[in-house]
């Protein structure tokens, strides 16, 4: 008899809370989130309204048909945030299935939470080998290896680290990435499960329900302080000093994938969530070829300094509606010694007004509370996204997870890559964004 296997992203559910005259639940996103968090959404346990920041889980989705693939067990991908299934629910299919291995995929915001799960997991299903994925592993498999009912930790993404666990190895397992070649080889991720269109981002504007949320890369040669995957999935890089690379997705793939998708689920739009999509002019072109014989609106992560000025308006007559855009601050210094992104400021402007008259949306993506941060710079960032055209902006508070740069920063208290990066006073430790970011409103509200 085939193994059955799990592929799990549980429920994170927190208290209810007052918000504007109405109770709402403080919920989590977990896989697929760069920065897992928590916020107060418009869905309840067990009752899914649409309309919040929803990811699809990527490192899960890949893994649980590669280890379909390869081993030919029967494998299960169930997103109980996609669900907003109960915990009651939950535990329930837990409890009558009676998988042989549950794979879980944690970091630092919902460690806490993980801990009681896969305890509870393990009471009512003992039988059952579950196994660790995520950014946590990069720093706690030794303690949790020796403290919870795990059998191995799994880190980086974990294709192949899945199929060895389903094979018989145990214990740690190290990162072991495919290559672009065995990357473009594999078999598509699974979107066959329920809760597969409930995935949203309603950012850049424009989108429409159902949204397809892919990727056309793996990876990001730049090392901002805070980055996750880039640092503990796509890569082994903490300190932010070793060389990160980037593997695409051929053309060839990437057509496949789409019209496959599309055809099956009825997609209206395509988000590319790649960690930097538009990394050279080349890989721009072939996607908006595959865009153009795709025929849907799309729309992407990006850097505004990373392509010509004439490939943004490739990317619009290819149905490129709009894009993200990292800033970060409105501070160069911060910019350059904290943050460490190479992103001149005056030039990423210049940017958001040139796609603001090529029709395009943008949404631009910026943090406060970081390390060495003045008060003053924080105002600095208020007064640089009020300067320019956006359609949306995301602010948030800088949060500190396990395997980046900044989780490093705290325990050496300093980073020579990270020169103007301080924890002294000011910085205030947090590992949720969103919950940091409404701690600070009081202090950036005259800004």
């Amino acid at each position: 008899m085939a193994l059955k296997i799990l592929f799990s992203n549980p429920p994170w559910w927190e208290a209810q809370e007052w918000h504007r005259l109405r109770r709402l639940w403080r919920q989590g996103v977990r896989a697929g989130s760069r920065w897992p968090f928590t916020y107060l959404g418009k869905s309840s346990p067990d009752k899914f309204v649409h309309g919040d920041y929803l990811p699809y889980p990527f490192f899960m989705g890949y893994a649980s048909s590669y280890v379909a693939r390869e081993t030919g067990a029967t494998v299960h991908l169930r997103d109980s945030a996609a669900l907003k299934e109960s915990y009651e629910s939950y535990y329930a299919a837990i409890a009558a299935e009676k998988y042989d291995f549950i794979f879980i995929e944690s970091a630092t915001p919902s460690w806490d939470h993980d801990q009681k799960v896969i305890a509870r997991i393990h009471e009512l299903s003992p039988h059952s080998k579950i196994v660790l994925c995520g950014p946590i592993t990069s720093t706690q498999s030794k303690n949790i290896l020796e403290t919870m009912p795990v059998v191995a930790c799994l880190q980086g993404e974990y294709e192949k680290g899945a199929v060895k666990v389903v094979n018989g190895d145990v214990g740690l397992l190290r990162h072991d990435l495919l290559s672009k070649e065995e990357m473009n080889n594999a078999p598509f991720p699974t979107m066959d499960f329920a809760g597969n269109k409930n995935y949203w981002d309603p950012n850049p504007r424009g989108q429409k329900k159902p949204q397809a949320q892919v990727w056309s890369s793996r990876g990001c040669p730049f090392k901002c302080i805070f980055c996750v995957w880039p640092a503990t999935m796509t890569g082994n890089d903490p300190d932010g000093n070793s060389v990160r690379t980037v593997r695409h997705y051929t053309p060839e793939y990437m057509e496949a994938f789409l019209k496959e998708i599309v055809a099956k689920y009825g997609f209206k739009t395509i988000y590319f969530d790649d960690d930097t999509f538009n990394l050279g002019n080349s890989h721009v072109v072939k996607m908006c070829q595959v865009m153009e014989r795709i025929q849907l609106p799309w729309s992407a992560m990006c850097r505004a300094d990373t392509i010509k000025r004439e490939s943004w308006k490739i990317m619009k007559d290819a149905g490129c509606f709009g894009v993200k855009l990292g800033f970060e601050s409105g501070s160069q210094r911060v910019v350059d010694t904290i943050v460490n992104k190479h992103l001149d400021l005056e030039e990423a402007a210049d940017t958001v007004r040139h796609l603001k008259t090529l029709g395009m949306t943008v949404h631009g993506t910026f943090t406060y509370g970081l390390p060495g941060e003045t008060k003053e710079e924080m105002k600095q960032t208020r007064r640089y996204i009020k300067s320019l055209p956006f359609d949306s902006i995301q602010e948030s508070g800088t949060a500190e997870i396990e395997g980046t740069p900044l989780h490093t920063l705290r325990e050496r208290g300093a980073l020579e890559k990270y020169n103007g990066a301080v924890v002294g006073q000011e910085y205030k430790r947090a590992t949720d964004g969103n919950k940091k970011f409404q701690s600070m409103v009081k202090e950036l509200k005259d800004a």
